[in-house]
């Protein structure tokens, strides 16, 4: 694939939550890795963070693997953190133009202002979605993902992002 843009579909419960053009950095088969600007209108405060325009989003996906890790920057490029979310693996299209992303409900914050701040996001959500039930075997897969993150979140994703983090210190 080469560089350009693609189109990014986030699905939750079979119904397209948002869909954003990106910026194509990188594709090795196994994880693409795209820009975008925060793609929702106006701010969105979590209380542990807040998601506004001039945002810009690094956004790493694999086919392989159940999660979705976005790197957060203010407009003036100061990192805010990772936003984690599990996923199922995603999904590319033949002609590589569109990225579709299923969201599983959970996921985990990771900040970079200094506090080590692991936050486990949206547990009650996934427990209420009936995946359990529906796709036992989804569900589980959801957990592990969430457990995997929150472990390679507190060495700051390095193990997982790699040589994209030099220069941070997760200390």
């Amino acid at each position: 694939m080469s560089a350009g843009s693609v189109e990014i579909a986030l699905v939750k419960a079979g119904r397209t939550k948002i869909r954003y053009p990106a910026e194509l950095l990188a594709d090795d088969g196994v994880r693409l890795t795209v820009r975008a600007p925060w793609a929702a209108e106006g701010a969105r405060d979590f209380g542990f963070v807040r998601f506004e325009p001039g945002d810009v989003f690094t956004e790493h996906y694999w086919r392989d693997r159940w999660y979705a890790v976005k790197e957060v920057r203010s407009g003036d490029g100061r990192l805010k953190g990772w936003y984690c979310d599990v996923t199922r693996p995603a999904v590319v299209a033949a002609d590589g133009a569109e990225v579709v992303v299923e969201d599983l409900d959970l996921d985990l914050w990771v900040s970079a202002d200094g506090r080590e701040v692991l936050l486990r996001l949206d547990e009650d959500e996934f427990a209420a979605s009936g995946l359990a039930a529906s796709d036992p075997e989804a569900a589980e897969r959801a957990v592990r993902a969430l457990d995997e993150l929150d472990a390679l979140g507190r060495d700051g994703l390095v193990e997982l992002l790699g040589g994209q983090l030099r220069g941070l210190s997760r200390g």
